[in-house]
């Protein structure tokens, strides 16, 4: 590895961010450093190496064909870098390090906490509440819960819960209701990024060609929840969305009727390590809640 000591770290770094980002304004923001002080890494690097790795162009910052290959490898040397660092940050086994869909954080998981920290008072939780995608294999997180396919790259996916819809309404609505049918009187409260629609459970209630006028459209299912409650109109909702609320009788499953999407709550963790003890706890415990959650669905 001595060809290293002739090219300084920075400009390897520089020249990853640029290929990977696309811009020298987005590689600066991620080093954290001027887009003059990325532009002047980038040349120190090319001289050092010895050839151009990037062409100036009016659409920017492009490969050029010696630089292409050059690029894809620094691309892999600095992924596993990274993972190297997460791996080492990992080793605390006192801190667990959870990413989780703000919604699930907020309307299912935050009500349980307590009984985790029973179970195992030697482990503290960070809960890292964010709707992307994190790969702990690449971070400092530990494991995810996502909703989807369960086909996302790079990460290992393990089947939590089977996703299943239904419509849930306040109280004082459901006193009229006595078939599918009677929900079409009532307007529908939706959220703008549901991976559904009120297609999936109309069908297998017997009403494929109805339609739910639509009051209220909500960027977050949380909202669309609270409208609900609020008795603005008739959620699509799911398990772990509303389950606190059937508990508290803050909102009513009028029918009974559940329908899969195709989706479901998926555990995320890194491919290829060995699960850590505190994963697996963590893993154990929210199979156990979901089974307490679940018992609210008959």
């Amino acid at each position: 590895m001595k060809n290293l000591t002739v090219v300084h770290l920075n400009g390897l770094r520089a020249l990853e961010a640029v290929a990977r980002l696309g811009s020298l304004q987005a590689a600066a923001d991620e080093l954290g450093v001027t887009v003059g002080a990325v532009s002047q890494q980038v040349i120190k690097a090319e001289a050092q190496l010895g050839r151009v790795i990037f062409e100036r162009t009016p659409r920017g910052m492009v490969a050029t064909e010696a630089g292409t290959p050059v690029l894809k490898r620094l691309g892999a040397g600095f992924a596993l870098l990274s993972e190297a660092v997460a791996a080492a940050q990992h080793r605390d086994e006192t801190v667990l390090t959870v990413s989780v869909a703000p919604v699930l954080a907020a309307r299912w998981l935050v009500y349980r906490l307590h009984r985790f920290a029973e179970r195992h008072p030697e482990i503290r939780l960070r809960i890292d509440a964010t709707t992307q995608l994190v790969n702990p294999g690449a971070s400092d997180v530990d494991i995810g819960i996502r909703v989807g396919s369960g086909r996302w790259p790079g990460v290992k996916a393990e089947l939590l819960l089977e996703q299943e819809v239904f419509p849930v309404v306040a109280p004082q609505l459901a006193a009229g209701l006595k078939e599918p049918a009677d929900l079409l009187r009532l307007p529908a409260v939706a959220d703008a990024h549901a991976m559904f629609t009120w297609d999936v459970w109309l069908s297998a209630a017997g009403l494929p060609d109805a339609a739910i006028e639509t009051r209220h459209v909500f960027n977050d299912a949380s909202l669309c929840l609270d409208a609900a409650i609020a008795g603005q109109g008739v959620m699509l909702a799911w398990q772990t969305l509303a389950a606190f609320a059937l508990g508290q009788q803050c909102l009513v499953d009028p029918f009974g009727i559940r329908v899969k999407t195709g989706f479901g709550h998926y555990f995320i963790t890194a491919e290829g390590e060995r699960e850590p003890r505190k994963v697996t706890a963590f893993k154990a415990w929210i199979r156990d809640e979901m089974a307490e959650t679940m018992k609210l669905f008959g």
